[in-house]
């Protein structure tokens, strides 16, 4: 029994003639959008998705019942406009004949037309709009330019350039691409989740809008993120989009030139905190998990740090929840210490590690190189954290500091050891072999502390996380010239090629783009409930895999994040093994060939070869004599 939810029928037949003497009847509504279908029940929190392998299990947001749509819903639905690549039978028989130019293109002639036309715009911003339109009108076309122009469009539709649009959310506001849930629809949560035409969503990016980017806070503008976060699941990684929601919940800000904005879109009034929104926050989670079942992803994105932490540790082990912010920065921080140990021929036990920072990053990326050294070299979690130094505001993290500031989460970082204030000590002191920062605090890394480090250590390692650029504790030339070009070093943003010393140096970004879009295709295509950090050491693992002797030849302990679709896809085969192998895997049979199941479940944005007709074919000329 199903339910449709669709438009006064009209009827019309209309017979198309094919060698043989077939026939077939095309029936149509008509209106200004696609009819869609879903199941009757309003509840699948109890029921497990168990896909099929093979082409029939491949999800298609633009499938659809040929009787339910008419001509003019292929021009409307960006999910079903091919542009000017509708065949000539195509228009003739949905009735769009002479309403699109005669000339028919292919899916490439259109990708290089908007390219060119994208490339027309100087400004950033301007370039983001044009995404957004090519967004709302061509879908596939869409997400085959921003799959196949990765390096160039990235940083267009994502970091930097969205937290520009999202300053100008208000202004440059169309139409909606995601779910507001306000504070004040609290009770009624899941009664405003059900108003999201689509029933299938595997994943949500969720932000409550108070820590976007290095913004602040932007509220309810806010939603540029989980919009430009959930793109990124598509194109690279191959999720249908029909199974993403991106979500802004809405309980305030406290920025007051936005409360003073005519075109702010939020409410308007300081931030609801306490015990208010705490309840709201439990009551979106359970409405997500009775709307969509429980192995929906929810994803936490850009809330403030006192709240992160606190959420992660309160809903990973009851729902399919990571935080990007702290386990997705982890895992791509390891995957690059995972990536040095080759380039310097050396264990994990061998290093000794000092962090310039002890924020939900730093302390993120701290727990997971102790997961890493007592799954890969048997060293016990408590003994290899003894291998790991902070240093925060106060300076380093020792047991029983006079200054105090030493929270739950630090704790197991803080050792026997004299008080010590300043970075430059400390690396005199503890002689590190890698040091990371990721505190935001910009050259903090001085010429000094790097001389110090390539003094005692052959190759130091030197990870410069903090973005954007103007936040970096070092640059990659930098790090080069004090250490007479023998620095293994790696960034949290771009940083250009550096000649010297004999040798050409292309350092890599350790960007999470690597990480959250192949973590998340694995944990949706295996049904994992729960996401442990393991699931992270995993992805950090299979991206270490990925780089190559070429790679570290020239310095890149991260491989070209143009190949980031087939990276995406071995992270996910790496995270689903393991997750079959633990148990925490729900969907079965389980698949023999793990990477063939994962390929079956990717989004197809070719079109060329796609009919937008019906499929024909005979019966039997038997069946068919007329009655006598």
């Amino acid at each position: 029994m199903s339910s449709c939810l669709a438009r006064p029928l009209q009827e019309a037949v209309l017979a198309r003639h094919q060698p043989g003497g077939m026939v077939a009847a095309f029936s149509a509504f008509t209106g200004p959008s696609t009819a869609i279908c879903s199941p009757a029940s309003q509840d699948v929190a109890n029921k497990k998705r168990s896909p099929l392998t093979g082409p029939a299990a491949r999800p298609l947001g633009t499938d659809v019942v040929p009787s339910l749509v008419s001509g003019s819903d292929y021009l409307r639905d960006p999910k079903l406009f091919k542009g000017m690549a509708f065949s000539l039978e195509e228009r003739q028989t949905l009735g769009i004949h002479g309403l699109l130019p005669p000339r028919i293109k292919t899916l490439d002639e259109q990708a290089e037309n908007s390219l060119r036309n994208l490339r027309r715009f100087q400004d950033p911003l301007n370039q983001y709009m044009y995404m957004v339109d090519l967004l709302d009108r061509n879908e596939k076309l869409f997400y085959k330019l921003l799959s196949e122009n990765t390096m160039e469009l990235m940083p267009i539709v994502y970091t930097p350039t969205v937290g520009l649009a999202c300053q100008k959310f208000g202004l440059a506001f169309k139409r909606p691409q995601g779910l507001f849930i306000t504070i004040h629809d609290k009770g009624h949560v899941y009664e405003v989740i059900k108003n999201w035409p689509e029933r299938d969503v595997r994943a949500i990016v969720v932000t409550d809008g108070e820590r976007i980017l290095g913004l602040g806070d932007l509220g309810a503008q806010g939603m540029g993120i989980p919009v430009g976060k959930l793109a990124l699941y598509t194109a690279l990684a191959g999720i249908p989009p029909h199974q993403l929601l991106p979500i802004t919940l809405d309980v305030g800000t406290n920025r007051q030139e936005l409360l003073d904005d005519i075109d702010y879109i939020g409410v308007r009034h300081k931030r609801v905190t306490g015990e208010a929104y705490d309840e709201f926050i439990d009551e979106f989670m359970e409405a997500a998990v009775r709307r969509y079942g429980q192995n929906c992803l929810i994803q936490f994105e850009d809330f403030g740090n006192h709240n992160a932490f606190r959420f992660l540790e309160k809903y990973r082990n009851k729902y399919c929840t990571f935080n990007d912010d702290i386990q997705g920065t982890a895992s791509v921080a390891v995957a690059g210490v995972i990536a040095a140990l080759t380039a310097t021929n050396t264990k994990l036990k061998d290093h000794t590690f000092l962090f310039q920072g002890a924020g939900e990053a730093s302390i993120g990326i701290a727990n997971l190189i102790a997961m890493a050294m007592e799954k890969r070299e048997g060293i016990p979690f408590e003994e290899a954290l003894k291998h790991i130094w902070l240093k925060d505001s106060r300076g380093l993290i020792v047991k029983g500091r006079s200054s105090g500031g030493i929270s739950e989460h630090k704790a197991p970082f803080a050792h026997e050891h004299a008080e010590m204030k300043e970075l430059g000590d400390m690396v005199k002191e503890l002689k590190p072999t890698v040091l990371i920062g990721a505190a935001a605090v910009p050259r903090v890394f001085t010429p000094e502390i790097i001389r110090d480090m390539a003094t005692f250590n052959d190759q130091p390692v030197i990870f410069a996380l903090s973005n954007p650029t103007s936040q970096a504790e070092c640059t990659a030339e930098e790090a080069y010239v004090h250490s007479d070009g023998r620095a293994v070093f790696a960034s949290g943003s771009p940083f250009p090629t550096f000649t010297g010393y004999g040798k050409t140096y292309e350092p890599g970004q350790g960007n999470n783009a690597y990480i959250f879009p192949g973590a998340s295709l694995a944990v949706i295509a295996a049904g994992i409930h729960h996401i442990s950090d393991s699931v992270f050491l995993s992805a950090a693992e299979g991206l270490a895999d990925m780089v190559t002797e070429d790679d570290l030849a020239v310095g890149r302990l991260y491989p070209p994040l143009d190949n980031i679709r087939e990276i995406s896809v071995q992270i996910a085969k790496k995270v689903a093994e393991e997750a079959y192998q633990s148990g925490t895997a729900s969907t079965y049979p389980e698949p023999e060939d793990k990477e063939a199941f994962i390929r079956a479940t990717l989004y197809d944005y070719n079109y060329d070869k796609t009919s937008a007709l019906p499929t024909l074919y005979q019966w039997p000329e038997e069946v068919q004599k007329p009655f006598h």
